[in-house]
């Protein structure tokens, strides 16, 4: 496990983006083909904005990045909630990535419909490989969640589905989401925390007693693969 701290949200942004661009060139050197699926929140919002700008859009083979989500709001892609939205209005549609290599959670269907076909989707692309996604990005919740795993949900435990819903009560809605499994078969997964109010989980997350039931971060684990925290000071706080 590595952990990067920095001083300030921005300086996290430009931290992760330098390394983003480094890993993209690393992984294209030796294959043809760039796999990431990006996160929702505020912090990837501010990430896509630089990215999209220079000198970064640039230093990026977008013809070879292959666009995943982790997790999605059953709201149609025009809701302003919905993460894929943000991706485009702030990224995707400002960079020359191929629209057959953009993945969204298709919420145009049912809940469990759209969770099936990103099922299927992903056993398509990653079943003959030796891992999953070259890069998972991941938010975690003042509460500890991270991709659609929140405290005391079934999905936590999840062993063999790569993509499932369920409806979360707190929420009133249903979230799709893809699971631990193929997350913990990436071979980089990155945690970005920014914000005082996350302190108290991060320290539990990273420093507490293993209780994924109670800080769902703590069962992203990967197997082969290596997993980097980006923090801020305040994030980092009472570590």
């Amino acid at each position: 496990m590595f952990i990067l701290k920095s001083a300030s949200k921005n300086e996290l942004i430009t931290q992760f983006a330098n390394w983003l661009v480094a890993d993209i060139a690393s992984v294209l050197a030796v294959q043809n083909r760039y796999t990431i699926a990006l996160s929702g929140g505020s912090t990837p919002m501010d990430l896509f904005k630089v990215l999209a700008s220079e000198p970064y859009a640039s230093k990026i083979d977008w013809h070879k990045v292959h666009i995943f989500w982790g997790d999605e709001r059953d709201v149609p892609f025009e809701d302003d909630r919905n993460n894929a939205k943000h991706a485009f209005d702030l990224l995707l549609t400002k960079v020359p990535v191929p629209a057959n290599q953009i993945h969204v959670i298709e919420t145009i269907y049912t809940a469990d419909i759209a969770a099936r076909r990103y099922d299927q989707l992903l056993h398509e692309y990653f079943d003959s490989k030796p891992h999953s996604f070259d890069l998972v990005m991941l938010g975690m919740g003042d509460d500890g969640h991270t991709l659609s795993l929140f405290p005391g949900t079934s999905v936590i435990h999840e062993t063999s589905k790569l993509a499932t819903s369920f409806y979360l009560d707190a929420q009133k809605m249903n979230r799709i989401t893809i699971t631990a499994p193929i997350t913990n078969k990436a071979v980089a997964v990155c945690f970005l925390v920014s914000g005082k109010s996350k302190a108290p989980a991060l320290k539990e997350v990273l420093q507490g007693d293993y209780q994924p039931d109670v800080y769902p971060s703590q069962c992203i684990k990967p197997l082969n693969g290596n997993l980097h925290w980006f923090i801020d000071e305040d994030a980092a706080g009472l570590l």
